[in-house]
């Protein structure tokens, strides 16, 4: 059932996470209880360093929610918040200690400084959207780490290119080679982890986390037929085909 809590994460959800928020309402009600939470603690630590221009606030905002995180890994009390209570209720204690290094990477939004090289670059999507997707996965329950961290790669990277233009307005430098052909090679890379992904394949209780996924093929075969669709703001799939797409995959099971 949603309490207050719960409504209330989903509420922070829709109004910061609209396309996780709709691959969570396409799944059974018996998941979005589990998924509302952690998608909402992942809105609010994405936001924090955008909400405020002193640095050190920011840095206090994400500590808080490492703060969070160390009580939830104690597996003591974990202080009252409308996400924080139904986050402790729905991650292990592994999952809580391994998901402060995606809180940590939140870091680079506070600063300017460009991601040392690709490999940076890399490591940044697979602490925070490959984490938080098997922190989703492993909620419904027990998953190879494998197919769940590249497929949370591919979104990774499919939801960083559709940010490239907010995060360069921002004064932000979010890829390391912004050249097409580097964009096009960057698609590539996602599609390529979201195939190894889907053939390596997950049990049938973890697929609902898997629906937030379902863009990610479309939208790389658009960067990769036109790389610039990322610098000019371009890069979406139509309403039709998101709403179609989304109805599939929650019917099928393939994500």
């Amino acid at each position: 059932m949603f309490d207050a809590d719960l409504t209330a994460c989903a509420g922070i959800v829709e109004r910061g996470d609209p396309d996780r928020f709709a691959a969570t309402m396409a799944a059974p009600v018996a998941a979005r209880l589990k998924l509302f939470p952690i998608y909402a603690f992942n809105v609010e630590v994405a936001r924090a360093p955008w909400v405020t221009q002193e640095s050190m606030i920011a840095e206090m905002r994400l500590q808080w929610w490492r703060d969070v995180l160390e009580e939830i890994a104690k597996g003591g009390p974990v202080r009252r918040h409308e996400v924080a209570t139904p986050l402790a209720g729905v991650l292990s204690p592994d999952m809580a200690q391994r998901l402060d290094a995606a809180v940590e990477a939140r870091r680079w939004d506070i600063y300017r400084d460009p991601f040392e090289d690709r490999a940076a670059f890399r490591e940044h999507l697979e602490k925070t959207s490959g984490l938080l997707l098997l922190a989703a996965a492993k909620a419904l329950g027990q998953v190879e780490e494998a197919p769940v961290l590249k497929a949370g790669y591919a979104l990774g990277v499919a939801n960083w290119l559709r940010a490239v233009p907010a995060l360069e307005r921002a004064g932000r430098v979010p890829l390391v080679d912004g050249r097409g052909e580097a964009v096009r090679t960057l698609a590539e890379e996602g599609l390529t982890a979201l195939r190894e992904a889907r053939k390596l394949g997950v049990p049938k209780p973890v697929r609902p986390a898997m629906l937030a996924v379902w863009q990610v093929e479309g939208l790389l075969r658009q960067v990769v037929r036109e790389p610039s669709v990322v610098v000019e703001d371009r890069m979406a799939l139509s309403p039709f085909r998101r709403r179609f797409g989304l109805m599939v995959k929650a019917v099928t099971g393939r994500w």
